[in-house]
């Protein structure tokens, strides 16, 4: 549902001071001992963070993909792997239960996950299927009268520490949306993985060696989990992009203060023309992402289905973060290059944009296809 200018103001104004409240002050902590905040990540749906795409009689705001991606937003000014864990938990999980789950999935799942009792997972990434993702090996299988899940997931983010997993699976011809619980039998989670960037946003492997379910687990109807993932990755893009947007923001705001404070032949470096090419172009390319992301959550709201601005969002909210912390980083010179300044994990963080929900080269094919498609239906390349 969409709400008016204030309505979002009054929760960006309540977000912003939750994260400077709670995790601002650790947020260096976060990145440096790959450490999840459990509490904290809890706490958000206390303060109703969780909810926000879900209607009140399940325990949410119904206040649409604006507020998802305003609060994804102002986590990741802070702490971008936290956003990310966000995104995972409130998106990929809770919002696809939502809406593609039956009155069973959400009144027992949804609920727990709106308020923060149950932290969520999406799995859908194995070991040899990526970019590819429906060449899945996890599958649903009768034997003896029952249903049986088997197979493995990898790169999964909050696997270390969720309760629920949204699982996609070979079903027969097709393929099929799962609740699989951590507490059912013949469930267990692998390593976690240690990664470059985006530490402190739990990553890791699970198994699935022959756990039985019933019809009730299903998400969505049984077979129909290929348009879920494909609506689901668009959700997922268009969200996620705001990640990126926040790691930019803080990337130029610390640039910004760092170019006034810092002097160089008794000159502040703002006077340095060359300091001032690199602000222009990185408030540019932050402005152009923004506004492309804003259009991507307006045609998500409209239709779940539309793969182009999502995808166009990300990729170009992508490109422009790890640009834009690159560049702030030379800004700094040799400080940028130290981990204490806070800056440096920013790039870390920025590269995971053009590798996660889909490569920077999946979503080119996704855009360029897109325009092929609407071009043969409409006789312009946007619909």
């Amino acid at each position: 549902m969409k709400h008016d200018a204030e309505t979002y103001n009054i929760l960006r104004e309540s977000i912003r001071k939750f994260v400077a409240r709670e995790i601002e002050p650790i947020r260096l902590k976060i990145d440096a001992e790959d450490y999840f905040p459990s509490d904290i990540f809890r706490a958000m749906g206390k303060m109703g963070y969780f909810g926000v795409t879900v209607p009140e009689e399940y325990g949410g705001s119904d206040m649409g993909y604006m507020a998802q991606a305003i609060i994804g937003e102002e986590i990741a000014y802070s702490s971008p792997s936290l956003a990310l864990s966000y995104g995972a938990h409130s998106n990929l999980c809770l919002d696809h239960m939502y809406v593609n789950g039956s009155e069973y999935i959400r009144n027992n799942y949804v609920k727990k996950l709106i308020s923060g009792e149950w932290i969520g997972s999406l799995c859908l990434t194995e070991p040899g299927s990526g970019s590819d993702a429906f060449d899945m090996k996890t599958s649903v299988k009768s034997e003896n009268g029952s249903l049986f899940v088997r197979g493995s997931k990898t790169f999964i983010t909050n696997a270390p520490y969720a309760d629920i997993f949204l699982t996609y699976a070979r079903d027969g011809d097709g393929y099929s949306a799962i609740a699989i619980e951590a507490s059912d039998p013949g469930f267990s989670r692998g390593k976690r993985l240690d990664k470059m960037g985006m530490r402190g946003s739990p990553t890791g492997e699970l198994f699935f060696d022959g756990i039985k379910i019933n019809d009730d687990r299903f998400v969505g109807k049984r077979f129909g989990g290929k348009n879920i993932i494909l609506e689901g990755l668009n959700s997922e893009r268009a969200v996620l992009a705001f990640v990126f947007l926040g790691l930019a923001k803080r990337a130029i705001d610390m640039a910004v203060e760092y170019s006034t404070e810092r002097k160089q032949f008794a000159s502040p470096l703002y006077d340095f023309e060359l300091i001032q090419e690199k602000l222009a172009y990185m408030y540019t390319k932050y402005e152009s992402a923004r506004l492309l992301s804003l259009r991507a959550i307006e045609k998500l709201e409209e239709d779940r289905s539309d793969p182009i601005y999502a995808s166009s969002s990300i990729m170009y909210a992508a490109e422009s973060a790890e640009y834009i912390a690159r560049e702030a980083i030379q800004i700094y010179g040799g400080y940028g290059y130290l981990k204490d300044t806070g800056i440096e994990y920013l790039l870390r963080d920025a590269i995971l944009g053009q590798i996660g929900a889909g490569t920077t080269e999946m979503r080119k094919k996704v855009i360029a296809k897109a325009m092929i498609r609407n071009y043969k239906k409409y006789g312009r390349f946007e619909a």
